[in-house]
């Protein structure tokens, strides 16, 4: 881990590691995982949880604190885009009865902002405020092919292309060539990729050519029905996304660089 500069910097990335973890951490994990020195990973650990930020188990492990909880969820409902597409979510929601998928490109990752739960609604990985892997999802395809090449290369270089399930594409080259096709048909599938009978077709939403926001998706179980019966979803999930998009670009969401 990349040493960061200033007390307000090491917490930060302390903060980060123990909330992006999925199970609880002691010290001496982090210690793996970071290079600060033992007293000052303690430090930092003891103000974070005074703050709210972090909470400690009576095993001594630290999971994410009340407080960051707050500023979190606060911040996924204040978002721009999330309070943009609301209203186009839950349309789509109502239109086709499955599960709804808002997110965006975080670090070469998925960071879901929103979610609407099927009409019967399952368990599967995703949750408003999770981070998931970008090169095996519908929505992290969505985005990934829409790309500038720089952009597209470096998010590439952040995929960890571990083999999620007997679908999942695990090199760079496996994945190129995927999202070449997605580009060409404007939007992405996921064939079970991440999670075994979890199927979806994902649109980009584009605020301007080579600019790709977020993606949104339709998303169902294999138990119900089947990659070609959600294709015929794409006409609404193309039409919510076009309107996402056009009324993002109105609110000044952003197009990096502009």
């Amino acid at each position: 881990m990349a040493q960061e500069d200033g007390t307000i910097g090491k917490a930060l990335a302390v903060l980060d590691l123990v909330a992006t973890a999925d199970k609880p951490m002691r010290l001496a994990d982090l210690g793996v995982l970071c290079d600060f020195p033992k007293a000052t990973l303690h430090r930092l650990l003891q103000s974070l949880t005074r703050q709210g930020m972090l909470m400690q188990d009576t095993a001594g492990a630290y999971s994410a604190g009340l407080r960051l909880v707050r500023l979190a969820h606060n911040a996924w409902d204040n978002s721009d885009l999330a309070r943009v597409a609301r209203p186009h979510l839950d349309w789509l929601s109502a239109q086709t009865g499955a599960t709804i998928h808002l997110a965006q490109l975080d670090q070469g990752q998925v960071l879901y902002l929103d979610k609407r739960n099927a009409a019967r609604p399952v368990g599967m990985f995703s949750a408003a405020g999770k981070v998931g892997p970008a090169y095996c999802t519908g929505v992290g395809k969505a985005i990934l092919a829409f790309l500038p090449s720089a952009e597209l290369t470096e998010a590439l270089a952040q995929q960890s292309f571990h083999r999620f399930t007997p679908a999942t594409l695990t090199t760079p080259e496996a994945l190129r060539a995927e999202l070449a096709e997605t580009h060409t048909r404007g939007h992405a599938y996921d064939r079970e990729e991440h999670e075994n009978g979890i199927i979806c077709v994902a649109a980009p939403i584009l605020a301007a050519p080579g600019h790709p926001i977020a993606a949104l998706s339709v998303t169902a179980t294999t138990r119900e029905t089947s990659l070609s019966a959600l294709k015929l979803h794409l006409p609404l999930l193309k039409q919510t996304a076009a309107a996402i998009a056009a009324e993002a670009v109105l609110w000044r969401f952003p197009v990096q660089g502009g």
